[in-house]
């Protein structure tokens, strides 16, 4: 879910508003309900709207330029109504930040747009804090990991991101395909355009062509009216189509069509419709062994897999275990108002010596059930699950230990001990500070310290870190 998004709702019609504000709130937006005429620019403007959901008749009855109005406060609109009066309404003007849904509302389209206009506002807002770049900031808030895997990651990624070339993101489920996809879309000059997921697996195969490419009034059984597919609402922007191995063979021959030829056509149509779409797949899948096996099109792995990612499972991460769970627990104690002091050193131990099938998704899984469990105190083994305790004699956590070596031999001559030992320790917090990019909170995880202790430890030993 996607928490804290302002949208303002306004339409006559009480069922489908009111079927607009119960769907959306349960996906986690704050929704207002527009309760007059009166207010309405003014409730935009005060309580900075993202995004306007509204009935195109009852706009043209509040103010004949309502247009101006609205996109003078910045967020994105959407016009709701029934038959040709919409549909004459320009899907995307000058602006970018007009669309049209028809009624009877499909909630999947609905959902991707208000997606698309979260993203759009908070691109914007990262423009104007650093200027359009530093993409390094916006994966580390999105993508969580310090360790080397991770970071060959984030170059890749951003690599990537400054071409329209095909991307084929390969990895275990729970890993985060998704975000990796949406970073890419972020980084990219079409960030300001939509972002579209589909789930191919998700979605029955019946059914699948008319999402992708939409269909006509009277195509089939049940299509009343024109629809939009996926990859019209797609145009310009990037389509992300998971679990690309899941897709039948019938499916494949069309998808490639588009994919070299850049055009499609609606289920039931005569005419094709050119577009503009980067697309970027992922599967859990190994799509070279489907093409052996002639479940999946060698000409079509070919052009997805033009550039290929491969996100690394979590057990080959392990040290960013520690970073993750931080996250999840501060993110769970805000959301549940709980007040989990964190997790002791056995039970990092024990969770960063578990496998982790699940991958980042079945951590942050667990973390959540444990802050909703324990409701506060420090986690300890006896409040871990039974399956994450089949490792319980290796408690020790992922921290490099003192080993005598060749460079740490005693000299002839002895040595001062307290000097030794203190210059040990500043070498490890300066280490740790590097590693973190000068983030003393990740710094502090490193060192299995209390954030404040290592602040206390910095300002004890005057040391500084340059974060160049």
């Amino acid at each position: 879910m996607i928490g804290n998004g302002s949208i303002y709702i306004a339409d006559n019609d009480v069922k489908t508003r009111d079927l607009v504000s119960a769907f959306l709130t349960y996906q986690g937006y704050d929704i207002t309900v527009a309760e007059g005429s009166v207010s309405f620019f003014d409730t935009i403007q005060k309580n900075n709207v993202d995004i306007v959901i509204a009935d195109l008749t009852y706009l043209q009855t509040v103010a004949p330029d309502f247009k101006e109005h609205i996109l003078a406060c910045n967020p994105l609109l959407v016009l709701i109504g029934y038959g040709e009066t919409v549909a004459a309404e320009p899907k995307k003007p000058a602006s970018d930040s007009i669309f049209t849904l028809p009624k009877p509302l499909n909630l999947d389209e609905l959902e991707s747009l208000v997606m698309r206009a979260r993203e759009y506002q908070s691109m914007k807002m990262y423009d104007r804090s650093t200027g359009g770049s530093a993409p390094n900031q916006l994966l580390s808030s999105t993508m969580i990991g310090s360790s080397a895997p991770m970071q060959a990651l984030f170059e890749m990624i951003t690599k990537v991101a400054a071409s329209n070339a095909t991307v084929l993101i390969q990895g275990e489920s729970g890993t985060g395909k998704e975000l990796a996809a949406r970073a890419i879309h972020q980084l990219s000059d079409r960030y300001g355009k939509n972002f579209v997921p589909v789930n191919c697996a998700a979605i029955p195969d019946d059914l699948l062509e008319s999402e992708l490419f939409g269909h006509v009034k009277g195509s089939f059984t049940g299509a009343y009216a024109n629809r939009a597919g996926r990859f019209e609402m797609a145009d310009k922007g990037t389509l992300f189509l998971d679990e690309i191995g899941d897709m039948k063979a019938n499916l494949q021959v069309k998808l490639l069509r588009v994919l070299q030829n850049r055009e499609f056509e609606p289920v039931g149509a005569s005419k094709s419709q050119k577009v503009d779409v980067r697309i970027v797949a992922a599967t859990n899948k190994n799509l070279e062994e489907l093409v052996v096996s002639r479940d999946f099109r060698e000409d079509l792995y070919y052009r997805l897999s033009v550039i290929p990612i491969t996100i690394p499972p979590l057990r080959e991460r392990r040290e960013d275990i520690p970073i993750l769970i931080h996250t999840f627990l501060t993110r769970f104690n805000a959301d549940k108002r709980h007040a989990v002091k964190g997790f002791s050193r056995d039970s990092l131990g024990v969770l960063c010596n578990y496998e982790w099938p699940g991958n980042v998704r079945e951590l942050e899984n667990l973390v959540e059930r444990l802050v909703i469990l324990k409701g506060s105190g420090l986690i300890v083994p006896d409040d871990l699950p039974e399956k994450y305790l089949s490792g319980k004699a290796s408690y020790s956590a992922p921290i490099q230990t003192f080993v005598p070596s060749s460079d740490n031999i005693l000299p002839e001559g002895g040595i001062c001990l307290n000097s030794a030992v203190d210059s040990f320790e500043n070498n490890l917090i300066m280490q740790a500070l590097t590693r973190s990019g000068g983030n003393k909170k990740e710094a502090a995880l490193l060192l299995n310290l209390k954030r404040t202790t290592l602040i206390e430890k910095l300002k004890k030993k005057n040391l500084a870190f340059s974060e160049e």
